[in-house]
């Protein structure tokens, strides 16, 4: 059995009730869910909280809400990894059997179900434990900047200061969308950024974090702009 995990906690602090709140007029969750769904990856699609009424929106997305999460899972410095865990084992001990789970981001609205076809493939045929999304730095890494004691700045790398844009290797970060794994990892909570991660690079215009309040008007702005 395939699975989509949408943790989905209701504690939401820099963005009160951010999961539900209304993006381009629609919940939040609804983009991962309906990605989830559309995508045809999965037996099942369910959405892990601990707050009733996102328990309801789900529920009329689409979504299963097989149980609650408990309170020890649902606190601002639980990981990502045991909250999968802890879906995982419930389905195991309730008649599933879970082969790959894939961890959806609630707060997701740029994913799309053509990734997660293609992170699935990815991870199907290979023996790798994770396949997640990831984007290019807009910036070289390597020529990266700090501020001083004394307010100056200075390169981090500063031996890179007379080599070329073009001649220094390109690097990625977690775009924070989707991480699938296989039952295993997840349950031997391996960690996922890792030699035995696979990455689906999707363009940088369809990656954004959403925690403060200007992430949310940059990303409905990215929206629009996309969706024209």
């Amino acid at each position: 059995m395939n699975v989509a995990i949408i943790p989905a906690r209701g504690g939401s602090k820099r963005i009160p009730r951010k999961n539900i709140k209304l993006f381009k007029g629609k919940p939040m969750l609804s983009y991962s869910i309906e990605a989830a769904i559309k995508s045809g990856c999965f037996d099942r699609v369910i959405v892990s909280t601990d707050d009733a009424e996102i328990s309801k929106i789900a529920i009329e997305l689409g979504a299963e809400v097989p149980f609650v999460r408990p309170p020890n899972l649902s606190d601002d410095h639980t990981a990502t990894v045991p909250v999968i865990k802890h879906a995982i084992e419930y389905i195991n001990k309730n008649g599933g059997s879970v082969d790959l789970a894939c961890c959806i981001y609630a707060t997701a609205p740029f994913v799309q179900a053509k990734d997660l076809k293609q992170a699935f493939e990815k991870i199907s045929n290979s023996n790798s434990h994770y396949c997640l999304s990831v984007t290019t730095f807009p910036y070289p890494i390597q020529r990266a900047l700090r501020i001083v004691d004394s307010g100056s700045i200075a390169m981090i790398k500063p031996e890179n200061y007379d080599v070329r844009s073009q001649d220094l290797e390109e690097a990625y970060h977690d775009a924070g969308q989707f991480y699938f794994g296989t039952a295993q990892a997840w349950l031997e909570g391996l960690p996922i950024l890792a030699d035995k991660s696979l990455p689906l690079i999707i363009p940088r215009c369809r990656a954004q974090d959403i925690d403060t309040q200007e992430d949310w008007e940059q990303a409905e702005l990215m929206y629009e702009v996309l969706n024209r």
